[in-house]
């Protein structure tokens, strides 16, 4: 099989490409442009330490219309983004998959830690993502949103591999990558600081207030871009106790205070994406896991859908549920939907 495999340089991104070379197939690397801290060396290096072809795809101008504009949009509205989850389907996989076709593959792939499986019912087959063995690494939760011609067309070589055992056959085979560290969390910054990113863009944030959960104003704020539901350093406010923000308002531009963290168990979401189920065609109820961070364990939940909407009434309360983060529901190990948080209580 002809593959088109995402090729970052990193080690998980060479290893897929090697292990899919070890397993009979021809494989050609593609190298996707976002911004200009994609290291291009890097990714020639591991193309040529496998003696594959490189293909460069520059995808700067929708990275910065798709995904940065969204992240200035969403951060400037109060909710917290997630641009790793709007990269994937609408720049990643999308110029990845129309690039292979255009050239002839049959397959692409990436070295995402998950797994692809095809499902079948009454109407067909349609497809599903599988979280990957190595839990610690599993990255299905960024992966939700792909559509079901990606997922169709999608090979995933590492869905049961080990980080510590890619590190060390990477080393065996003398691959370059091996002891590349892995990228850091927000690709287009690389020093972190997104409030200045955004501020270059939509200019100064406008100070406010911090206000308590009565509505009482104890402090001033610098600009609601610089808070996110649950956090509770870098304020800028002292307190004789620790202090929370548990909702910011971009329309009164506060930033609530409270010296409890905040909780929710029920949790408002939109944007769905089916992929492991289908969507159903009324409203329907089911018991499932819902992870509401990357970094998350999977918590129990009964989940009602209609259509692109569905509220989750978890069994246990959770802490900084935020909104424009991903709440992303499973059964056991299969990725059924994902969607936007955009609204929590505790009830």
């Amino acid at each position: 099989m002809r593959i088109l495999l995402g090729l970052s340089g990193g080690v998980d991104s060479t290893y897929a490409a090697h292990k899919l070379k070890a397993d009979g197939h021809e494989v050609e690397g593609a190298l996707l442009v976002m911004h200009d801290y994609t290291s291009v060396d890097e990714a020639r290096e591991s193309a040529e330490s496998l003696g594959i072809p490189l293909h460069v795809i520059d995808c700067r101008e929708a990275f910065k219309r798709v995904v940065e504009e969204n992240f200035v949009s969403e951060y400037t509205s109060a909710r917290t983004p997630n641009p790793c989850v709007i990269c994937n389907r609408d720049v990643k996989f999308f110029y990845l998959l129309k690039y292979a076709r255009e050239m002839g593959f049959d397959r692409i792939a990436t070295g995402h830690y998950a797994g692809v499986r095809r499902l079948t019912d009454e109407n067909g087959d349609y497809y599903g993502i599988i979280r990957g063995k190595d839990l610690k690494k599993d990255q299905t939760y960024m992966l939700w949103r792909l559509s079901q011609d990606e997922l169709q067309n999608l090979v995933l070589p590492l869905e049961n591999m080990q980080k510590t055992d890619i590190r060390e056959q990477s080393r065996e085979a003398g691959l370059l990558a091996a002891s590349r560290p892995d990228s850091q969390e927000i690709c287009f910054l690389p020093d972190g600081n997104y409030a200045d990113f955004i501020e270059e863009r939509r200019g100064k944030s406008l100070p406010g207030d911090f206000v308590l959960e009565n509505g009482e104003v104890i402090g001033k704020h610098k600009g609601i871009i610089h808070y996110t539901v649950g956090q509770r350093r870098g304020l800028g406010i002292s307190s004789s106790s620790r202090i929370f923000v548990t909702s910011i308002d971009p329309v009164k531009n506060t930033v609530t205070l409270s010296p409890s963290d905040s909780f929710a168990n029920h949790v408002y979401i939109s944007g769905i994406v089916y992929s492991g189920m289908r969507e159903p065609k009324q409203r329907e109820e089911r018991t499932l896991l819902v992870k509401l961070r990357y970094a998350a364990a999977p918590t129990p939940a009964r989940v009602v859908f209609f259509g692109d909407k569905a509220e989750i009434f978890l069994n246990a309360p959770q802490r900084a549920v935020t909104p424009g983060q991903s709440a992303v529901m499973y059964d056991g190990d299969l990725l059924v939907a994902g969607g936007f948080m955009d609204f929590a209580e505790n009830t």
